[in-house]
């Protein structure tokens, strides 16, 4: 499984970082934190986009939460840089890249 997240996690960050990288250069706007005002405004351009933002959002609250609860639980260590990687890069290369090293935290606790 570990390969598998991992694989994941560099999928995950290449497919939107690219696009992200696009619009960065196009518009000025450096992983769509410096413009927060037209990132905004084009996440919620119709309700399609609104419905997906709505989602994606709802999905990151619970994987800050989670990801929280379940590091003090395996003792992982700072476990705050997930949500940095999300806030900067998006959910999908954070989220198997935390799983990959949840399940290395698990494998060196049953040993």
């Amino acid at each position: 499984m570990k390969l598998l997240y991992l694989v994941m996690a560099v999928i995950g960050y290449a497919a939107t970082l690219l696009l992200m990288l696009l619009e960065s250069f196009e518009n000025k706007n450096i992983l769509l934190w410096t413009k927060p005002d037209e990132t905004i405004s084009a996440l919620f351009i119709n309700r399609i986009s609104t419905t997906f933002t709505i989602d994606l959002l709802w999905a990151v609250l619970v994987f800050f939460i989670w990801v929280v609860f379940e590091g003090r639980r395996l003792g992982m260590r700072r476990v705050w840089k997930y949500h940095l990687l999300t806030l900067l890069f998006g959910l999908a290369g954070t989220f198997p890249l935390f799983l990959y090293h949840r399940q290395k935290q698990l494998e060196k606790q049953s040993n």
